[in-house]
């Protein structure tokens, strides 16, 4: 009897804490303290674990997984991974490399022959790295009229990817995050393995890892057993918030806690694979510069509390993944939420705190002098009045500058300090700078940040300025995308242009100067006027942050 009882505790034990001893009682409670907003059965929340070693040490569930039907989370409780997904992608191909089935360096036209040459070599390694230029597919199916609420397949999504024929930037020349790499990735394991992407993923990494709870699902109608369902916030209230992306490789995972522990355990104690993979998995990506970037395949590699650290978020409908690892430590910390909260990405660096000291370097304790406003007021303000005005650059970033009780402002509510010349830098921070350049009856500005690995270059425009009716009616008719076939009209009426098409209601236009057209929050937010040599509007190109060049002609 004594015996049984024994064998009683130890399986209480373990269920508490997953695959070893809990932690003690205070830090515990400490971690209970960051969780508690989640930790009511009237709201959606989180699953949590930590790592060390190859046991769970702590796992907990907060909140609810199923408001409708009152299910609490749990370790157990399936999330879906998001973005979290692409490290299982990018070690996948690692695995095929380790075995010479494909290499990093090769054209991807080898394994995908129906993608358009570009004109240049696109590797799989500019896709491991988001180094590829190739644009993403979730913003391709926006423009090209899927709704909001409509469903993105891995076919839809390949069938847009195989209509491109332009480039955001030459492959290798920056560092630009696009979902549509690591969908093209799952189809080259696909290709190369000869078994369907969710098959090849179940044997080669879950099986040998005791995954067994975790799947790759590329259809919305597809059973998965203790799925958490998420939720949107609204106040105090929460609504449905249903998932409609299913493609593969960028996303698709479906797992828990229990799982992924053994996932981060596979980092510094390999089980599928071997150290050599993982520590292809984790090499950090170079660009054409020789710049060394921090995303690596499928992860990002960098340093945190004195440690080397990988790491990856996700973040889709309601659900807000990340898993951070720190190998040298054997140490790893998990937290997903179904609750449409950002907080979860910060909880996981609020864990690492509490469980491992911080022996990087001992932060600054110099101060940067705060600069009184009185150093805005200008000197001469009409030396400066010609700067005032919209500037927009070519992907559609736009600042207004006004001049205004003898100071210069950016978007009316920030202000500049003259430092020499024609710089200007913002009076909180004066190491954003301004460059602004006079040229005839032209200006310009040159934005320089440490945050940039370049200035953004923005042309000048007066502000507030009013085109005719005739004037206007020149950027009105129907506008054609060969590389998604799809068309917009750009309407006058009431002396207003709209943009519009069957699937959208009209959204105003603003003007920045004679080229640029801005709408808002509209799907084509930004495009940039194409002209021909009389100078005639021949279409108009979609330049919107990081994607570029996707051209419409005028019919």
């Amino acid at each position: 009897m004594k015996k049984r009882v024994l064998l009683l505790a130890a399986a209480l034990t373990y269920t508490a804490a997953g695959f070893g001893q809990a932690l003690p009682d205070s830090l515990a409670g400490k971690i209970d303290q960051l969780f508690n907003k989640w930790n009511s059965s009237n709201t959606p929340g989180a699953a949590v674990g930590i790592v060390r070693g190859d046991s769970l040490i702590y796992a907990k569930g907060y909140g609810m997984a199923d408001l409708e039907h009152h299910i609490p989370n749990t370790p157990q409780s399936i999330f879906y991974m998001c973005s979290v997904s692409k490290q299982f992608t990018g070690y996948a191909i690692t695995l095929l490399a380790r075995q010479g089935k494909l290499h990093l360096d090769d054209n991807i036209r080898l394994y995908l022959p129906w993608m358009a040459d570009f004109g240049r070599k696109i590797t799989i390694r500019h896709l491991l790295n988001h180094t590829s230029g190739i644009r993403d597919d979730i913003n391709l199916a926006a423009i090209s009229g899927l709704p909001s609420d409509g469903m993105l397949s891995q076919e839809f999504a390949l069938e847009l990817l195989k209509k491109q024929r332009t480039l955001n930037f030459e492959p290798g020349e920056k560092f630009s995050y696009s979902n549509s790499n690591y969908i093209l990735l799952a189809e080259i394991v696909r290709v190369v393995s000869g078994q369907t992407f969710p098959a090849y993923m179940d044997s080669a990494i879950f099986k040998p890892l005791g995954m067994s709870r975790s799947v790759f699902a590329g259809r919305s109608d597809q059973l998965i057993a203790d799925r958490v369902p998420s939720y949107s916030p609204s106040g105090n209230m929460f609504s449905n918030n249903f998932q409609n992306v299913y493609t593969l490789g960028d996303g698709g995972l479906f797992t828990n806690v229990q799982d992924i522990a053994r996932w981060v355990a596979n980092f510094y104690h390999p089980k599928a694979g071997d150290s050599a993979a993982i520590e292809q998995l984790t090499q950090k990506g170079k660009l054409n510069s020789g710049k060394e970037i921090s995303y690596a395949c499928g992860i990002n590699s960098d340093s945190s509390r004195g440690y080397k650290r990988f790491i990856h978020n996700g973040g889709l409908a309601g659900y807000r993944t990340i898993v951070v690892i720190y190998p040298e430590l054997k140490t790893g910390f998990i937290v997903f939420g179904n609750a449409g909260d950002g907080q979860v990405y910060s909880k996981a660096d609020q864990l690492a705190a509490l469980l491992i000291p911080d022996k990087g370097k001992k932060k600054s304790t110099v101060r940067i002098a705060r600069r009184d406003s009185v150093t805005a007021n200008l000197k001469d303000p009409a030396e400066f009045a010609a700067l005032a005005g919209d500037y927009i650059a070519a992907n559609g970033y736009h600042l207004s500058f006004t001049n205004k009780q003898n100071r210069l402002w950016m978007n009316g509510q920030t202000l500049l300090v003259n430092d020499s010349g024609t710089t200007f830098s913002l009076l909180a921070n004066p190491a954003v700078k301004y460059i602004f350049k006079r040229q005839q009856n032209t200006v310009s500005a040159d934005l320089y940040s440490p945050v940039l690995d370049k200035p953004i270059h923005l042309e000048g425009h007066p502000a507030g300025q009013k085109l005719s009716d005739g004037q206007l009616t020149a950027y009105t008719g129907t506008y054609f995308c060969p590389e998604l076939g799809c068309y917009y009209q750009i309407r006058l009426k009431d002396h207003q242009l709209y943009f519009s098409n069957s699937l959208n209601a009209d959204h105003i236009i603003t003007l920045i100067g004679d080229n640029d057209l801005l709408s808002g929050e509209f799907v084509l937010n930004h495009v940039r006027i194409k002209r021909d040599k009389n100078g005639h509007i021949s279409g108009f190109s979609y330049n919107s942050g990081e994607m570029m060049n996707l051209s419409f002609d005028k019919l």
